[in-house]
């Protein structure tokens, strides 16, 4: 019963990653290189954000709460708006960029910090935590690398509309992240 505790918590965070992870593959086509690259940075994060949560505990589980939401908004409504922009700047026949490195950090640690908050909750499970967050980690990054194909196959579809897409897609994981956060919250 733990091991399916944890398999279902890992598939509900690792939603975000995947979503995020279609909407750059819709926007620049990756490599199997960037692809990997993208699977292991949003892995990495989705492992280490709930050991950090876990680690700050709820001395400080209120303060986390409070902010994490208008962080998580703040990130993935600047990278999206900036799709956006790029994507009716973008000449629709030249295929889009990997991900910088800096960018794709952000993204990866946006999209992780309702990880942060469940890490809070890990001792719950009853699992040990550092398998909790490695099953975590591995369980994003084996759904973002196949996310990043099938959003480069949507993306030869719809052309220069995909990053425009990928843009809202993003800003769309930060409202949903937000108002979970900010109305929903037990």
């Amino acid at each position: 019963m733990i091991a399916l505790s944890i398999l279902l918590l890992s598939l509900g965070l690792a939603t975000d990653a995947f979503a995020a992870a279609v909407a750059q593959g819709a926007s620049a086509r990756p490599s199997r290189t960037a692809a990997l690259r993208m699977s292991f940075a949003f892995g990495l994060a989705q492992a280490v954000m709930p050991l950090l949560g876990w680690a700050l505990g709820m001395a400080f589980a209120a303060f986390v709460q409070s902010v994490a939401h208008w962080i998580a908004f703040a990130l993935l409504g600047i990278l999206g708006l900036r799709m956006i922009r790029e994507g009716f700047d973008r000449d629709p026949e030249a295929p889009g960029k990997d991900l910088a490195l800096w960018p794709l950090l952000v993204m990866a640690v946006a999209t992780s910090i309702d990880a942060a908050i469940a890490g809070i909750t890990l001792p719950s499970f009853g699992a040990p935590v550092l398998v909790a967050c490695l099953v975590i980690g591995l369980t994003t990054s084996l759904l973002t690398y196949p996310g990043a194909f099938l959003g480069a196959q949507l993306g030869t579809r719809v052309g220069k509309w995909a990053e425009v897409l990928g843009g809202l897609i993003l800003i769309g994981l930060g409202a949903k992240i937000f108002i979970a956060q900010q109305f929903f919250a037990a």
